[in-house]
């Protein structure tokens, strides 16, 4: 997870400003720019009415107040014993005429946009709405009012036990036709809020016009708007119960507006995929015994300025040439703070609106899959930014956060944790995790902050933290939503991935959910699991004088007496190039001939070290500076006019035969989680600073690596190899001229 400034609570620019009303403040359902085109009335005959009974007084000042739970049951029409009872809430218009085939009934105006009027009628017929707006011309319209509910009971009782596997087809702004009518249904969970309207550009940010009604205990809230479609832009103003309002967010909206707007979109993909082909051979062999080498990138960064599309005309080729089998993007759902890098977010199921929309995104994912490259997400379950538009407090309660601010509160980065043991919360992580691997034909979730979310007291001190209902540390709300996210995730998707980024020895990270360990419980089912300690380790050594490392060489030596307790990733990632750490070349000791050399020689280490491996751009030429997500690599060391580009071009060019020879040779990955794979030639070699072992494919064939992370030339080292391999030919020298 991110420390230090560049990931401090997320501050954002205003909340979309209104637009500048023309005649009218709020326009009729039909929406504006972005509605459905309006047929003209003409005139037709007249049907008498008499003035409607008048509302209950209570009733109309919470509908009026926006903070009614059925404003379905005061407005549209309604049958009586004297006929059917018209009424429309149309702030602004000066006149609203029920229309019914070759018939007209004008309603009588109630004030504060209240129309209504009773027809001597036997049943409800079908009718629209002819709304004038000071002396606009008048626009036909549906009535929302008039319609039923359009989410099915069994998805609001998925819901509410929070079974709900694909989330966003419930809750959200979904375009569709609805009693025969084109419009957008949205729906949104808010249990405790006493009312909730939709507002957006199509009524001028005005929410009078659109409250929605509630879907009784499931806490969902419902409206369909005629005439609305895509490309709409949204918020929900959302009456807290002490009557106050807030304008927000759609957390299940799939589309968003650029940072720092803050508002939905209205979404629907017309994707057309091509990928078909990886999908198949995919999960054809298990993660950890198939090759795994992994590019991390920051997508704004890579080659700022590009958007999803033109990433995808470079990013692609870039990756295919380097040899690595996969990319791991920085998360990409929205954030509304650049610097946090997509830690901070606000938008679980929209991909950031900064590099284009979610088809444009979705080409990326295909253009990466086309080129043979899987696809990696970092994916953030553990916390979300306090902003006062997105899921904080949402309802006017703590709803997607824990009641409990000791739980909630987030010591490290100013944000609050999920409460995991509310079904409603639980199914919004899982729905997502789901969403991103089967919308998106995401390959992988790195997740995020594992420990985090295990430990209730994570970085906080006695007193600021409260155990759990036995008495321990740990949380097993967090326990059991990770372990029924992985579960879900393998079941529904085959060949998908996860990761944990989990930073203690918490027991079982990547041990199957049904299986025991030594509490008793089950593991919490990942697939891989980022090797921390050997990140930590390696560098403090490789970071010393070699002089100094005779001292230091347990540190190389440690990670293989836990090496097979998970399946592990071995990561360079962005987290150990910034914040003053360095770049990876630049935590080497000696002059810039010692340090490259040194890169190349823990690159070669770490290539062959079991576990899979991942790099986080930039390192894969020795870039000195530490990464900034303001200007991202530095591209211009590649450049051949700069008199050191050959150094920087011969370790890209290790990197590449690293990556070749790596997908050559399953010793290096077979049984990267076997024991029976390793074995140690000169593990005690600390005054030579030399290490050597042997890696074994599924069929025995050995492989010998030997590091030397000495200046010294060793001429004649003598070294142990097994019987059987009559000669031993070189695969690869770190040291070679061509790689500068």
């Amino acid at each position: 997870m991110k420390t230090g400034a560049a990931a401090k609570a997320s501050g954002t620019g205003p909340a979309r400003a209104p637009r500048t009303r023309k005649t009218a403040a709020a326009t009729g359902a039909s929406g504006a720019n972005r509605a459905a085109p309006k047929r003209r009335a003409t005139a037709t005959p007249k049907v008498k009415v008499r003035p409607a009974p008048p509302l209950d007084a209570a009733d109309r000042e919470r509908l009026l107040a926006g903070a009614h739970h059925d404003p379905h049951a005061m407005l549209g029409a309604h049958l009586t014993d004297e006929g059917v009872v018209f009424r429309a809430l149309r702030p602004h218009a000066t006149s609203v005429t029920v229309v019914v085939g070759g018939l007209e009934a004008e309603l009588i105006s109630e004030g504060d946009g209240l129309f209504a009027a009773a027809a001597a009628l036997r049943e409800i017929p079908e009718y629209q709405l002819r709304v004038r707006y000071g002396t606009d011309e008048p626009l036909l319209v549906d009535d929302p009012y008039r319609m039923l509910p359009a989410l099915g009971g069994f998805d609001l009782h998925l819901i509410s036990e929070g079974r709900h596997e694909e989330l966003w087809r419930a809750l959200g702004a979904h375009p569709m036709t609805h009693q025969g009518v084109t419009g957008t249904r949205f729906t949104v969970w808010a249990p405790n809020a006493r009312g909730v309207r939709v507002t957006g550009d199509f009524t001028f940010w005005d929410g009078t016009a659109y409250p929605m009604r509630s879907l009784g205990s499931s806490g969902v809230w419902e409206l369909f708007l005629p005439g609305i479609g895509e490309g709409a832009v949204y918020k929900f103003d959302v009456c807290a119960a002490d009557g106050t309002h807030t304008m927000r967010a759609d957390p299940m909206a799939r589309r968003t507006e650029c940072p720092p707007n803050t508002a939905s979109v209205v979404h629907s993909s017309r994707y057309e995929w091509n990928d078909a082909d990886w999908l198949a051979r995919r999960g054809s062999r298990p993660i950890h015994e198939a090759p795994f080498s992994v590019y991390e990138v920051h997508l704004g960064s890579w080659r700022p300025g590009l958007s999803y599309r033109e990433l995808a005309e470079q990013l692609p080729a870039y990756v295919r040439d380097l040899g690595f089998t996969h990319v791991e993007l920085l998360p990409v759902a929205e954030h509304p703070f650049g610097g946090s890098w997509g830690y901070q977010i606000t938008g679980y199921y929209a991909p950031t609106a900064r590099l284009g929309g979610p088809d444009d995104f979705k080409y990326l994912v295909d253009r990466l899959h086309q080129e043979g490259i899987g696809v990696l997400v970092d994916w953030v379950p553990a916390h979300f930014p306090k902003d006062d538009w997105a899921l904080a407090r949402f309802d006017g309660t703590p709803l997607y956060e824990h009641p409990d601010p000791r739980r909630a509160e987030h010591p490290d980065w100013g944000t609050l944790e999920f409460d995991y043991g509310r079904n409603e919360v639980r199914n919004f992580l899982v729905a997502n995790a789901i969403y991103w691997c089967e919308e998106f034909h995401i390959d992988g979730l790195r997740v995020d902050a594992v420990a985090s979310m295990l430990y209730l007291d994570y970085s906080r001190e006695d007193g600021e933290w409260s155990p759990n209902e036995f008495g321990g540390r740990d949380n097993p709300d967090a326990v059991a939503f990770l372990q029924e996210m992985n579960a879900t995730v393998y079941r529904r998707c085959p060949g998908v991935v996860t990761i944990a980024e989990e930073s203690t020895a918490w027991d079982g990270v990547t041990r199957p959910t049904d299986v025991p360990g030594q509490w008793g419980i089950g593991g919490l089912g990942f697939g891989l699991k980022w090797n921390m300690g050997w990140m930590h380790d390696s560098l403090v050594y490789m970071s010393k004088d070699p002089v100094h490392r005779r001292y230091h060489h347990n540190e190389m030596t440690f990670s293989m007496v836990y090496a097979y307790s998970e399946n592990y990733v071995l990561p360079i990632s962005h987290d150990e190039v910034v914040h003053g750490k360095g770049a990876l070349v630049s935590k080497m000791p000696g002059d810039w001939w010692q340090q490259r050399a040194n890169h190349r020689a823990y690159l070669g280490f770490m290539w062959s070290h079991p576990g899979k491996q991942l790099l986080f751009m930039g390192q894969e030429f020795a870039q000195g500076a530490e990464w900034s997500e303001a200007h991202g690599p530095d591209w211009w060391l590649l450049d051949p006019c700069y008199s050191a580009e050959p150094d920087h071009r011969g370790v890209r060019d290790l990197v590449r035969d690293l990556n070749t020879a790596y997908a050559r040779t399953p010793a290096l990955w077979e049984r990267d989680c076997d024991p029976s794979g390793f074995a140690w030639i000169t593990a005690d070699a600390a005054d030579d600073n030399v290490l050597a072992f042997l890696r074994y494919s599924a069929d025995s064939t050995p492989l010998l690596v030997v590091s030397n992370f000495s200046p010294v030339v060793r001429h004649d080292y003598r070294l142990g190899v097994p019987d059987g391999p009559t000669a031993w030919r070189p695969v690869l020298n770190t040291d070679d001229k061509q790689y500068g």
